[in-house]
């Protein structure tokens, strides 16, 4: 099974985990989702292999993200379908598992 990245290639956190992955002689595929987009069930899966909830997967520093993170899952998740720069980067995907690479050390715990 192949690593999948879920990245933003201007990201320096994407391009230092690209760094890491590249040292390590991983191979991997990356997406730029923030460009092709994801659906809500995409996103879901994503939050689902990561263990973690919608608002944790929130980019803060994003326009409205305050007031969204009190919102109920649907709503998050949907709103990350339509603006996908709300989902945080990278996250790297080794088959049924994912982790939010913040720090980017974060993928080792998949690998």
């Amino acid at each position: 099974m192949a690593i999948k990245v879920y990245e933003k290639s201007t990201c320096t956190t994407c391009r230092n985990l690209a760094k890491l992955l590249t040292e390590q002689g991983i191979d991997f595929d990356t997406v730029e989702y923030h460009v092709e987009g994801l659906t809500q069930d995409e996103i879901r899966d994503l939050l689902r292999k990561a263990g973690i909830g919608a608002a944790e997967a929130l980019r803060m520093r994003e326009d409205g993200t305050k007031e969204l993170a009190a919102a109920d899952e649907d709503t998050i998740v949907a709103a990350m379908a339509e603006r996908p720069e709300l989902l945080q980067r990278p996250i790297v995907v080794n088959g049924d598992r994912a982790v939010l690479a913040r720090p980017v050390e974060r993928v080792l715990e998949i690998l």
